[in-house]
């Protein structure tokens, strides 16, 4: 079974700002999921808070209480510019934060096989002490560290197909072996982070993998990229449970990227580390929603993803 771990804070960070990251995302991706032929092959799920030592796993103590403590009346700017806050986005970063570690214990309980996280806000940007790109808490970085330290995995693989780098989650684990973190991203672009020659620090050299890739990358590019690197990495890891930062701004029709991912190539990536996990880890994966930003496209990627999930 395929769970959809939701909630409405989802849908009530930024209400009522303009922003591209809009509750609208989310919106059209249930919208869409609701009349589709998927709607009733998965198991909807209300979200659960993440508890504080949860949060202090990856983020600073001082960090977590700034944003849990914002008194909020009016849109606020976390970062440069970027990254705002309204009245719901402490408690909807807390609960985005907790979604992929519920999600875990489920799919670790064997009441669901795979879940897909349909968060807002997003997280791989977040660093340590800090807000940036859209992300306020580290959601996959929150989820991989509970299988880590406190469910006590030894292997975790994180694969980020966001357009943008996961500079956050690379940061937070970079000196760890237990976990895996594989990024293919547009190079250059924001955040500017990702080349290739970042590999990891001290034990953790080896276990950062970064894949830039350029504008106009196609469908192509992706396929081969995953076949040559990504697949035959994870294969060699050999994970207990695959995460993934699941953007989809790597579409064609996304104004935030310059490459020409189709569709359907979403549901493809999705399938290959299916069955990877298969493979490895029981079948165990979790997605969490991160980019994408042409609404129709983002619903439609959603979609292929998740069949090809279930």
């Amino acid at each position: 079974m395929l769970g959809i771990i939701k909630h409405d804070l989802f849908l009530r960070h930024l209400e009522g700002y303009d922003h591209v990251e809009s509750p609208n995302r989310l919106k059209y991706i249930l919208d869409h999921l609701g009349k589709s032929p998927l709607a009733g092959k998965c198991r909807f799920i209300e979200a659960e808070p993440a508890r504080i030592e949860w949060l202090e796993m990856v983020h600073d103590r001082q960090y977590i209480d700034d944003i849990l403590s914002l008194k909020i009346d009016q849109a606020v700017i976390l970062d440069w510019g970027d990254t705002v806050a309204t009245p719901a986005t402490p408690q909807a970063a807390l609960y985005a934060a907790g979604a992929g570690i519920h999600a875990a214990v489920l799919i670790l309980d064997g009441k669901l096989d795979r879940a897909f996280c349909a968060v807002r806000p997003p997280g791989h940007h977040a660093e340590r002490k800090r807000a940036m790109g859209f992300c306020i808490f580290n959601n996959i970085a929150v989820t991989a560290a509970y299988l880590t330290e406190i469910a006590g995995l030894d292997r975790v693989a994180v694969i980020d197909w966001d357009i943008h780098h996961g500079n956050g989650t690379e940061r937070m684990f970079e000196e760890d072996d237990r976990v895996l973190y594989i990024s293919l991203h547009q190079f250059p672009h924001y955040p500017g982070t990702g080349s290739s020659g970042m590999t990891g620090i001290g034990k953790g050299d080896g276990f950062t993998i970064n894949l830039p890739i350029g504008e106009g990358a196609d469908d192509d590019d992706y396929r081969a990229v995953f076949h040559d690197h990504v697949i035959p990495a994870v294969d060699n890891f050999q994970p207990e449970f695959i995460l993934i930062s699941a953007g989809f701004d790597a579409h064609r029709d996304d104004p935030l990227s310059g490459t020409r991912v189709t569709t359907p190539m979403f549901g493809e990536m999705t399938a290959m580390l299916r069955e990877t996990a298969e493979r490895h880890c029981r079948g165990r994966m979790i997605s969490l929603l991160e980019g994408g930003y042409n609404l129709t496209a983002l619903a439609e990627s959603v979609e292929k993803h998740l069949e090809a999930m279930i």
